[in-house]
């Protein structure tokens, strides 16, 4: 080791359920929350659902002491949600948005309106350079007719490109949010393997909170019972995820969540359970990570491979949803066009025929010319968005065409022992 000293890190994330006019108590349960961060006075805090900047702001100001640093990061139409503040000054931040985040036509689920995205901030925590993630991936609405569910798995597959492409000189990665994912889910899986983040729950050698570690749980007050479906103990949706480098080693000391109520207080923090981490770091030599085990990194490039073909698979499904929707969108307008010079003709005919007393009375006429060009116009903004839909969708098919063709030939460089004497083939259907 390069140093025996080690730093002590402690993350929290919260999605704090604040919207305004619609969530229950938000001015009181920001107002319980900023006590509790100044408090607590956790070194690095990542915040979901912060849908009113007037309500970033009031945080901003509660915790000025304990945290100089924050950052807001503002996308779509009422803004991404997500905010962050830190001991540790801010160097530099950056937001990617979600090319896919749900439909604008489903206004009360509103995940379209929020921009859903990705957050970065990068700190330097000691001499080590800390690249710090928040996030909130599109809601489950329902997990036995999930339409969302390519939509998610293309959110979780540009985050792990994110955190990849943007993590490379980083010394340690820290990711938190609510991911709106199962531990064992597709998108989950994918974004754990293929970026090498580890679970905190998973790692950690102390745990203190809801039982499995959920984060949705039935005693919450906020929660109707009917959401959680079969899952009547609670869900687990809410991560904080960490690795480290060749510089530097980290760790889990301890991971807590809150138990929904708040002691002298009527209600929670929020819908969500708050996940805290205690992370620590130590610097070392690169000498120190070479040792680490060849042998499993066959199998993990086949799991890899599994992993994005079967994303591959979902949104292939959501290509054909979505073409089959743009398709009855470009059919009905078709239609309302054809009516609309249907009854141009009739106008037309009545007007020629002079003397004639007209078949309709006039406000008839009107009222089907604007029904007519409403209908052409709803399914125009449609074509158009699910045409977006196609190429986003296409788009990350053919990123994941190209990965598993690279991981495939990556795998050929393996001797056969190291793939546990199994010939593994590309599925039926994926040309490498």
């Amino acid at each position: 080791m390069a140093s025996t000293d080690s730093i002590s890190v402690r993350v929290f994330s919260l999605n704090c359920w604040g919207i305004r006019y619609l969530s229950k108590h938000v001015p009181q349960r920001y107002a319980m929350i900023g006590d509790m961060l100044s408090k607590e006075k956790h070194d690095i805090v990542l915040l979901q659902e912060v849908w009113s900047e007037k309500d970033y702001l009031f945080l901003k100001q509660k915790l000025s002491s304990c945290h100089p640093y924050s950052h807001y990061f503002k996308s779509g139409v009422i803004g991404s949600g997500l905010a962050i503040f830190s001991k540790h000054r801010i160097q530099d931040a950056l937001l990617y948005r979600y090319s896919l985040n749900g439909y604008p036509y489903m206004a009360h689920h509103g995940d379209w309106f929020g921009g859903k995205a990705v957050g970065l901030a990068i700190l330097n925590i000691g001499s080590l350079t800390a690249n710090v993630y928040v996030t909130h991936l599109h809601a489950e609405y329902c997990r036995d007719r999930d339409s969302y569910l390519p939509h998610r798995v293309v959110q979780a597959w540009e985050l792990q490109q994110f955190v990849r492409h943007t993590s490379a000189g980083a010394d340690v990665v820290i990711l938190g949010g609510d991911l709106n994912m199962h531990p064992q889910d597709l998108g989950c899986r994918l974004l754990r393997t293929s970026t090498g983040l580890k679970d905190s729950y998973l790692e950690t050698s102390k745990f203190d909170g809801c039982e499995n570690g959920v984060t949705l749980i039935p005693e919450n007050p906020f929660i109707c019972k009917k959401e959680l479906g079969p899952f009547d103990k609670g869900i687990r949706i809410d991560y904080i995820l960490f690795k480290g480098s060749s510089k530097a080693d980290i760790s889990c000391d301890f991971m807590c969540t809150t138990k929904g109520s708040v002691a002298d207080q009527p209600f929670p923090y929020s819908d969500h359970e708050a996940v805290t981490t205690h992370l620590r770091l130590k610097a070392c030599t690169p000498a120190d990570t070479l040792s680490e085990s060849h042998n499993s990194s066959a199998g993990k490039v086949a799991e890899l491979v599994d992993m994005v073909t079967e994303a591959r698979t979902e949104v292939k499904v959501g290509l054909h949803c979505a073409e089959r929707m743009r398709y009855t969108a470009a059919r009905t307008a078709v239609m309302g066009l054809a009516l609309l010079f249907l009854e141009l003709a009739i106008v037309a005919v009545s007007w020629l025929a002079l003397g004639t007393d007209q078949p309709f009375p006039r406000i008839s006429f009107y009222m089907l010319a604007a029904l007519c060009v409403a209908i052409l116009l709803a399914t125009s903004m449609l074509y158009v968005f699910y045409t977006m839909e196609l190429k986003s969708l296409q788009g990350a098919e053919d990123q994941m065409r190209l990965i598993v063709g690279s991981l495939q030939a990556k795998l050929k460089g393996f001797p056969l022992a190291e793939l546990g004497g199994e010939f593994r083939s590309p599925p039926e259907g994926f040309e490498p």
